[in-house]
């Protein structure tokens, strides 16, 4: 299906808004982004490597970025290529990202790094608005790197 230009707008804004509200803690604007009733499923690994993690409904959903904050010290998904596909008030789509998941100490830290494909179902809200009725994280691949450490006028804006 061909997808219009505003359409193409709306769901990347989707998926880039998933991004910054992981990276923010933002539980609550992480679950709006969400059909009430929709499902995340997370592979670690190939699909054939054992069942995903699933969560399913806003409220769960919205735990997720505290948690990540609760692992780490920071997280920084940077969001690459996005096609989609619409038809009607449905549409699906597949996003590219790099997640880093960092850890720092006084000597540097970690950066582990998730190689991630998300294979999307958006819906159409009555409200006009796309939102997520399921993701699937499709982790290809990951790597831990070692990092060095942060400035102290970098740290004054790292998320507290």
């Amino acid at each position: 299906m061909d997808v219009n230009t505003a359409d193409a707008v709306a769901l990347r804004h989707l998926v880039d808004r998933y991004a910054m509200t992981v990276d923010a803690g933002d539980g609550d604007g992480f679950a709006e982004l969400f059909e009430p009733d929709a499902l995340l499923q997370v592979y670690y690994g190939p699909e054939s490597a054992g069942p995903p993690t699933e969560t399913r409904g806003r409220d769960r959903l919205s735990a997720i970025p505290e948690r990540l904050s609760g692992r780490f010290d920071r997280t920084f998904h940077f969001v690459g290529n996005h096609v989609c596909s619409v038809d009607g008030d449905g549409a699906t789509g597949q996003t590219y990202c790099l997640a880093h998941h960092v850890n720092q100490t006084a000597m540097g830290g970690t950066d582990y790094v998730m190689v991630i494909c998300y294979d999307d179902t958006y819906r159409r809200g009555p409200d006009g608005g796309w939102r997520f009725a399921q993701r699937r994280v499709l982790t290809q691949w990951t790597e831990t790197r070692t990092i060095n450490p942060v400035p102290p006028s970098a740290a004054a804006t790292r998320k507290e």
